[in-house]
């Protein structure tokens, strides 16, 4: 009680400030997202996003290796692949000789230490731009996890350690972990997309890998909508958390951010598992456009959602951020 505490006694000056921080960041607390493209010495910037690229292995590699030296452990992997190897089976997203594949086993050959947790959807693959297999105008539940299983197995095989399915299939945590248990990968892990919602944030994400919705011949869902989650419900992320724990997830996903952080803190509080949170496209999009136009400061307004994430309860935090704030944070 006033007079006898003053919480300003703890704010005087940075270095007692520091002294009683609750919440700390380092660069091991960070994943970042990649993109990864056909071809050599092959680097093209993405328009809504400043600073990331699409990039060739080659080039993917370099910058791997340089991310592992700011003390960056993990990279989750996308890839764009040619109009010309999309189809409704997604059979491209399991070709042992496949772009991810290719990525996987030449990022792990070149940083052994880096854990490298591919993307396991079959957006990227497909012709109508969705997560599974178009059946009857919906996207088929069940015949889609056979494919994410096939897909995820070859991702082992190349060397992956983790698989992170974006999916939002029901029941595919539970066949993937069967999956590759079958194959013999008991160890690699499964980093799920729990709690994915139906985000406006991804717009620039979907113009890096052009893996939007597309009209087709046939009837397809105009959005994905009928998978990924309502954003107007807080249990149903708590649930689905759960769900996957139960179906052998060994870390749960919330995406996007900051516009969630009431669901990660709910989910951090249901689950015993390390909770991983995704500072999505749109997320870094709207402060690089604020950052330009003199409105507000890029580096302060980065480090402030990355310790608010943190302090929402994230224990790895998935964001295009990540290698300005560890270079930030090695200053």
């Amino acid at each position: 009680m006033f007079p006898l505490h003053r919480g300003r006694r703890l704010r005087v000056n940075e270095s007692i400030r520091s002294l009683v921080r609750e919440t700390t960041l380092s660069p091991s607390d960070f994943m970042f997202p990649m993109f990864i493209a056909e071809g050599e010495n092959v680097q093209v910037e993405i328009p809504s996003m400043p600073g990331i690229y699409r990039r060739s292995i080659d080039l993917t590699v370099k910058e791997v290796q340089e991310l592992f030296d700011l003390g960056i452990r993990a990279v989750n992997i996308y890839v764009k692949v040619g109009e010309d190897l999309k189809d409704n089976t997604g059979k491209e997203a399991w070709n042992p000789n496949g772009l991810m594949q290719q990525a996987i086993r030449a990022i792990k050959s070149a940083c052994p230490e880096m854990i490298v947790m591919p993307d396991v959807a079959l957006d990227p693959y497909s012709v109508y731009g969705h997560d599974g297999i178009i059946e009857n105008g919906d996207v088929a539940n069940d015949a889609t996890n056979d494919a994410l299983v096939k897909m995820a197995v070859s991702h082992a095989q190349a060397g992956a350690d983790f698989v992170a399915p974006s999916d939002m299939m029901d029941g595919r945590v539970l066949r993937l972990r069967q999956g590759l248990d079958a194959a013999g990968f008991e160890n690699v892990g499964i980093m799920s997309y729990s709690a994915k919602y139906a985000s406006a944030f991804y717009g620039p994400f979907r113009d890096a890998l052009d893996s939007a919705p597309k009209e087709a011949d046939i009837e397809v869902p105009k959005d994905k909508k009928t998978y990924q989650m309502d954003y107007a419900n807080r249990i149903e992320a708590v649930k689905e958390a759960l769900w996957d724990v139960e179906e052998g997830a060994d870390m749960v996903m919330v995406k996007p951010g900051i516009a969630y952080l009431d669901i990660v803190r709910e989910v951090k509080n249901a689950v015993d598992v390390p909770v991983t949170v995704f500072h999505v496209s749109g997320e870094y999009a709207m402060i690089k456009a604020a950052a330009e136009r003199g409105w507000l400061d890029n580096d302060k307004i980065m480090m402030e959602q990355l310790m608010c994430i943190k302090r929402a309860g994230a224990s790895l935090i998935s964001t295009y951020f990540a290698k300005e704030a560890a270079i930030l944070l090695k200053k």
